[in-house]
């Protein structure tokens, strides 16, 4: 897991004392300096180095019960002082890596094809499993399936403790339905079931697409009382729609007690700036020109508007009677696309309470280093409002935009998918004959 790795040793917690020592008890990577006094306040300094780019050192001498001292980042803030949960978009092997996130205040991980496409790829770490599951006759979907199934256990177990701790609010694991099935839906339902049997965990999220055809799969599979990532949202409508499939969902369950069942929303934000920038400079004119780089934050604010909305009023105190939690809205593709732009555009301004934000490395190692961490999602509105109709008198077409991004992104998960089934099956085909 090289990019883990690497931001292990660059962004976690390093303490200001000397001869520092590594404590068995904790994670691997994690070095604490000499027991202090159990009573010392906490002295927290960030060293930010902006020109540099590199990830913040964070001293801290603040000790648990134990007398150790404890590392605390921006995430830790991001989460306690503003509502926001950080997760870490990525996850391969070992998982193990995931321990110096945690410890720095990741509390969940999103999946999709594309990650595992490039972590099995790119590792011999899967390959003994592999193995033997292809010598003892497995095909390759099958075995494709459980080399990702045990990835999300191992993580699940590793986040266990903050699923418990916050009684199901949070330390999730996310893992998607066959990208085929993007337009199936009742193949899309099946499939969530089944991989929420043969992962049986209680903090695995079952991601499905919002597709036109899986918006329904996502209501029929939140009434069996499975919870679910509802993923590639790139639209208001279509995060309305998929709102209302949640709340149709628990509605059908049948459920007296709704307060185990959960959700998130998915909505991408980088991607709608990398297309309606490429518009905007297509009309050319200084009005467009200006707008580039606004429209994905501009969307994502009033996204936040319509969740406030509709997580409120009658219907949905009802539900909350029998502890329905809302489905929080998550911020995904939050690492920038355009290098011009600021590192942490994605992230900084959209913050605000029961969201999440996931973040790969570059994101998160920017955020640790030098993120604001303030409530910002809902500071402007009427900014968010202009910049959007601006864009629509420009002869933007949020819907055209909505469904190409879906498109691309459902081809992009497909292409990912195909391509590792067809790696897997060559060395599964290798081993076969080197057996014989």
């Amino acid at each position: 897991m090289a990019t883990i790795s690497k931001f292990s040793n660059s962004a976690l917690a390093s303490f200001a004392a000397p001869s520092p020592r590594v404590d068995p008890k904790l994670p691997v990577g994690c070095r604490v300096g000499p027991v202090l006094s159990r009573s010392a306040p906490l002295r927290l300094s960030v060293r930010r180095d902006r020109a540099a780019r590199s990830a913040s050192a964070v001293k801290c001498s603040k000790q648990d019960g134990n007398g150790v001292p404890l590392k605390r980042t921006t995430l830790h803030d991001l989460y306690e002082l503003q509502g926001q949960s950080p997760w870490y978009d990525n996850l391969c092997r070992p998982v193990t890596d995931l321990l110096p996130l945690i410890a720095s205040g990741v509390r969940g991980v999103t999946s999709n094809p594309t990650i595992f496409q490039k972590a099995i790829s790119s590792s011999n770490a899967y390959d003994e499993q592999f193995r033997d599951l292809v010598t003892s006759g497995k095909d390759t979907e099958s075995a494709y399936w459980e080399l990702v199934v045990k990835d999300i256990q191992d993580a699940c177990k590793l986040f266990e403790h903050i699923y418990d701790e916050t009684d199901g609010g949070d330390g999730y694991v996310s893992v998607e339905v066959s990208p085929k099935l993007a337009n199936d839906t009742n193949g899309t339902v099946e499939a969530a079931k089944w991989l929420h049997k043969v992962v049986d965990r209680p903090n695995v999220y079952i991601k499905i697409p919002a597709t036109a055809e899986c918006v329904p799969s996502v209501q029929q599979v939140i009434s069996l009382g499975i919870s679910v990532n509802v993923t590639l949202i790139f639209s208001l409508p279509r995060y309305e729609a998929v709102i209302d499939a949640y709340l149709d969902g628990l509605e059908s369950s049948g459920l007296s007690d709704l307060s185990k069942l959960t959700s998130v929303a998915s909505f991408f934000v980088s991607r709608v700036d990398s297309l309606v920038d490429k518009l905007l400079e297509k009309i050319g004119t200084p009005e467009a020109l200006n707008l580039r780089g606004k429209a994905a934050v501009a969307q994502a604010t009033l996204a936040y508007k319509l969740y406030q909305k509709k997580f409120s009023g009658p219907r949905w105190e009802a539900l909350v009677k029998k502890g329905a939690k809302k489905q929080r809205l998550l911020w995904a593709s939050t690492s920038v696309k355009n290098p011009t732009y600021p590192d942490t555009l994605y992230v900084d301004p959209l913050i605000g309470p029961d969201t999440v934000s996931t973040m790969p490395d570059q994101a998160l190692q920017a955020f640790i280093d030098h993120g604001v961490v303030s409530r910002t999602i809902d500071s402007n509105i009427s900014e968010a409002e202009g910049v959007y109709n601006a864009l629509e008198k420009l002869g933007i077409d949020w819907n055209e935009v909505g469904d190409q991004l879906e498109a691309e992104g459902v081809d992009s998960f497909k292409k990912s998918f195909d391509s590792l089934l067809v790696s897997l099956k060559q060395k599964g085909d290798a081993l076969k004959a080197v057996s014989l």
